[in-house]
């Protein structure tokens, strides 16, 4: 039987709680002193501790260190009627499993016990620990990953361009940096750049460097990272976003192998390759005319997809155990316990923000839990399908009208449905694609599918007036 050990100098509190756990159909244990319990400890461990703080003789912070000494990683719920800022904080650096303050609910006692437990048993379940992970790993063996290992492994030893295209967070970078550890480049420098972070009038000074007095404020000569990267790998990430006549020049780098730094007369010979990647979609920019198609066709040589994380959710295990493992190590801490329950929600969360967003959830629940079991409820909600770039790509609308039917539905005397979502969807999309093409209806209505007549017509019912 499951033993729970009741550390307080109340009689009362010893009493009630005692009750309550073996209503719970546990055995409790009772002591008045951080003495008595530890002596109780040493013969019965029991696989969670309700610990009061202010004891006579040794208090219970630091108890708590001596609890573990014996027990090692017990969850150990402090209690108090001190409520006050820096015991709660002393109290989880020394690894409380939860705080409670007096006077509590039983309810909350209960559950807060429960959940101690739970993470008593899980953390015994678990298996033994694997070897530790490195940064940057791809991690998981679905078949759609699977695909991306073999592609990465064909285009490592080549000096072909590639292009490796995928949502925002599905590890592009990650795939890019494996390429670069796997090529005959991989004791050159890997250099990576996010084009859209880069300001458009300094975007080509950052690529292509500066002589000294080329502009105003460039009082030395700089090296651009395209001249950095030489004898390895650029990285150039969200590539879609590099500006129009920037292209024209990169495109010469990569044909001629020469830079050209701004203000310079005489190109710069590098060696480099080149990677790149974005979330964007570069045909229908091409298609636009706002990225060119000789640059497109360069970069292209070779291409990666990424899939999304909810396309390989038999990953989301390993990849949830991978961060454990990794967060824990960053913090000097062993590696928390994550519930079945816990992973079983994972798997059916839709990871819009992918594996970047995954992370984020278990850190998060990290936090939550402390030093013991992740359950579902440490896990925060999933990220709203419109806040990610799977929204924005089309990949999550169908989700959204499923959720704006099914809300319909539910509501009493809501008939037309089909008709209110024309109402909701055309103004926005009629409205941006005349501003795209400045108000000539023809050149909309042939994007859009649509005769010019039913164009018009459709501005003139929604009140639309062309640019």
């Amino acid at each position: 039987m499951t033993c729970v050990l009741i550390v307080d100098d109340e009689p009362s509190i010893c009493w009630g709680l005692a009750g309550l756990v073996r209503e719970m159909g546990h055995e409790a244990r009772t002591a008045s002193t951080a003495e008595e319990g530890l002596q109780i400890a040493r013969h019965w461990p029991p696989k969670a501790i309700v610990l009061d703080v202010r004891l006579p003789g040794i208090d219970g912070l630091e108890a708590m260190g001596r609890f573990h000494e014996i027990l090692g990683p017990v969850p150990i719920i402090v209690v108090t009627a001190y409520g006050a800022l820096s015991t709660a904080v002393t109290a989880v650096r020394n690894g409380a499993f939860d705080y409670i303050t007096k006077p509590f609910d039983l309810r909350t006692a209960e559950h807060t016990i429960a959940r101690a437990l739970a993470s008593s048993q899980v953390a015994a379940e678990r298996p033994p620990a694997a070897e530790m992970v490195e940064h940057g790993e791809i991690v998981g063996s679905s078949a759609a990953l699977q695909e991306v290992f073999k592609r990465i492994a064909l285009v490592a030893a080549a000096e072909t361009c590639v292009h490796i295209r995928g949502e925002s967070g599905t590890g592009k970078e990650l795939a890019a940096r494996a390429i670069h550890r796997h090529s005959r480049r991989a004791d050159g420098p890997f250099v990576a750049v996010n084009i859209a972070s880069l300001s458009p009038s300094l975007a080509e000074s950052e690529l292509f460097g500066h002589v000294r007095g080329a502009f105003t404020g460039a009082d030395d000569d700089r090296t651009g990272l395209l001249a950095q990267a030489g004898g390895g790998i650029i990285f150039l990430d969200e590539v879609a976003d590099i500006p129009m006549p920037l292209q024209v020049k990169l495109l010469r780098a990569l044909e001629q192998g020469e830079i050209q730094p701004v203000g310079s007369n005489t190109p710069i010979h590098s060696d480099f390759r080149v990677i790149s990647a974005t979330h964007q979609n570069l045909p229908e920019l091409v298609a636009r005319g706002e990225f060119r198609h000789d640059l497109y066709f360069r970069l292209v040589a070779f291409e990666i997809e990424m899939p999304p994380l909810r396309d390989r959710r038999e990953d989301i295990r390993a990849l949830a155990e991978h961060f454990l493992m990794l967060l824990a190590a960053r913090s000097g801490q062993s590696p928390p316990c994550i519930s079945q329950e816990a992973l079983g929600e994972l798997e059916r969360m839709p990871w819009y923000g992918n594996v970047r967003e995954l992370r984020n959830s278990i850190e998060h629940a990290i936090v939550l839990a402390r030093s013991g079991a992740i359950l579902p409820d440490h896990l925060p909600p999933p990220a709203p399908a419109s806040m990610t770039a799977a929204a924005i790509q089309g990949d999550a609308l169908p989700a959204l009208i499923r959720q704006w039917t099914e809300n319909q539905l539910g509501a009493d005397n809501l008939d037309n449905l089909y008709e209110r979502l024309l109402r909701l969807v055309e103004p926005p999309m009629l409205k941006t694609t005349m501003a795209r093409f400045h108000g000539r209806c023809a050149a909309a209505a042939r994007r859009l599918g649509l005769h010019r007549t039913t164009l018009r017509k459709k501005l003139e019912q929604y009140g639309i007036e062309e640019p």
